[in-house]
């Protein structure tokens, strides 16, 4: 199934709880807003992708769910649903673009039921899109692969972290079907694990030969020679800095100390285009996500513990990135990208 979906038997949105993976496959079934804000603030859905479009089904399902007597209401409805979603993810963009979409299109609707149409219609319109998006950039991206490369990913950018495919494992997983033998290297990704959970996961369901490392092990792997490219996802894109989980800055520079390309797979919708870095608040998540592990305590519980889920990693640092419009290269000058897309469009 889709990582995130809309149920037209109860309109209800479907999506596969990120938390218990590997040891079981739960899909969860959120009736209203309130049920879907908590599964993207606690990480049940993540991955910028796929929040961007749980953001648009979350204005469907505010939509659907609205008891509200006249169109004025319905959509002050959406607006407060909106506030909602908008206070869980403060730093993936495609949460916010998600969520702003629908409620455009909602604002063309002059009945309840137009409304109620219109905003699930651009919602699965959405998921659709997003999955010929990451074919997309997979298709792009392959090129960048020769047979025989091992690539190095940080937390999870495949299929779960969209709707299907992925961004930087869709660039994997585009390769292998050009019949490119490719191997990967999954960062465990402290402290919630995406990469061991997750990607290791999916990969192997794929049946992709993937080798899991610690955090920490970044620097011994590229120095001995064993990672010839590295590809990680993005949850923001702003003018001077890729925004992405907590260690992929690290990553950017032990890459770049040993002279190994580091690219950047993510949507058009992940570029914001009018910040900067210094602009962007980055999330700082609960401290207990350091100080237990698995539901065991691993630190002392009156320790301060300092847990931001992003870091910034400057644009020098990143040898291209690959969008579904195509592969763009430094310089990236954000004007030129504007035009650029108008006519690949």
């Amino acid at each position: 199934m889709r990582t995130i979906d809309w149920n037209d038997e109860d309109s209800s949105v479907v999506l596969i709880d990120q938390t218990k993976l590997p040891k079981e496959h739960v899909v969860l079934e959120c009736r209203d807003v309130g049920a879907l804000a908590e599964a993207i603030k606690s990480l049940k859905v993540r991955g910028a992708p796929a929040l961007g479009v749980a953001g648009g089904f979350g204005i469907a399902l505010a939509a659907q769910t609205s008891h509200a007597q006249g169109p004025r209401d319905l959509m002050q409805d959406l607006e407060g649903a909106a506030q909602i979603l908008k206070g869980t993810r403060p730093t993936a963009v495609n949460l916010f673009w998600g969520i702003d979409r629908v409620l455009s299109k909602a604002n063309a609707g002059h009945s309840i039921a137009q409304i109620k149409e219109f905003t699930l219609e651009e919602a699965k319109k959405m998921a659709d899109e997003d999955v010929q998006k990451c074919h997309d950039i997979g298709k792009h991206g392959e090129a960048l692969l020769e047979d025989g490369d091992v690539v190095l990913t940080h937390c999870n950018a495949g299929r779960m972290g969209c709707v299907d495919w992925g961004t930087a494992l869709g660039v994997v997983r585009s390769a292998i079907e050009k019949n490119k033998r490719i191997k990967v290297i999954a960062c465990e990704t402290r402290p919630l694990n995406q990469g061991s959970r997750i990607t290791a996961w999916e990969l192997l369901q794929d049946k992709i030969p993937v080798t899991l490392i610690t955090d920490s092990m970044i620097g011994h792997v590229m120095k001995s020679g064993d990672v010839d490219k590295v590809i990680v996802g993005a949850d923001r894109i702003v003018e001077d800095a890729v925004f992405n989980k907590i260690g992929t800055y690290t990553l950017s520079i032990v890459a770049k100390k040993h002279g190994v390309p580091f690219y950047v797979a993510a949507p058009s919708s992940t570029f914001d285009f009018d910040r900067r870095a210094v602009d962007i608040k980055i999330e700082e998540r609960d401290p207990s996500e350091l100080k237990y592990f698995g539901g065991e305590q691993i630190a002392p519980l009156e320790v301060k513990a300092y847990n931001p889920a992003f870091d910034a990693t400057p644009m020098e640092n990143v040898n291209a990135i690959i969008t579904e419009y195509g592969i763009l290269y430094p310089p990236f000058i954000f004007e030129e990208i504007r035009e650029k897309w108008t006519g690949w469009k």
